[in-house]
């Protein structure tokens, strides 16, 4: 019988998965997704093939759970940040800060992109976990319409705009200062929303 970390079950099934991703990660950013396998996966986190398929039946499954994982982790994130904000100018900034931090933080696998590794359905369910990330952008964005801080614009519009002007790479791949890149990058969204900077 397997051997249980933790004092139960679920603890077990938790620090499995903690482990899972933990090596995930390593392994995503620095071999890429097309050449990951999930008993590659089982042994850079240490644990039994056995034990990562009974929670992972794919490679694809794995993927979505980690995306889904540390994207959850990311919005507990976003949202305590936000909560402590009651200016929509302010919680703008907040989430343009945060959003670059993210990218900053992260390299881009190498090897093929991601969506013409997966399956359509799989990749569709990755992409649907972004959307508590633009709920709140356009939570954001709407406060500061209704507040006449930011422009009078199609919300719609605004949104994809603005999720596209944090999703380039060349904001946060700077050889200078990332600070100094990340508060002009604020500016320009604060500017573009119809707010006033100094």
């Amino acid at each position: 019988m397997p051997k249980i970390i933790g004092e139960s079950l679920a603890a077990h099934r938790e620090q499995v998965r903690a482990k899972v991703f933990d090596a995930m990660r390593t392994l995503l950013y620095t071999r890429g997704f097309d050449a990951i396998t999930l008993s590659g996966v089982a042994t850079a986190a240490g644990v039994g093939r056995s034990a990562i398929y009974n929670h992972f039946p794919d490679r694809e499954s794995l993927l979505v759970a980690f995306v889904e994982h540390e994207t959850a982790q990311y919005v507990i994130r976003l949202q305590e940040a936000l909560t402590a904000v009651t200016d929509p100018v302010e919680a703008l900034a907040v989430f343009v800060r945060m959003q670059l931090r993210v990218l900053a933080g992260r390299h881009t696998p190498p090897g093929a992109k991601l969506n013409a590794l997966l399956s359509p359905e799989a990749y569709k369910r990755m992409a649907e976990h972004v959307d508590p990330i633009t709920a709140q952008l356009r939570t954001i964005l709407t406060e500061g319409i209704r507040t006449g801080q930011m422009v009078d614009e199609d919300v719609d519009v605004l949104v994809p705009m603005v999720t596209a002007c944090l999703a380039s790479r060349e904001v946060v791949d700077v050889e200078g200062d990332l600070d100094a890149a990340i508060e002009t990058a604020v500016r320009f969204v604060l500017r573009a929303v119809g707010v006033r900077v100094a």
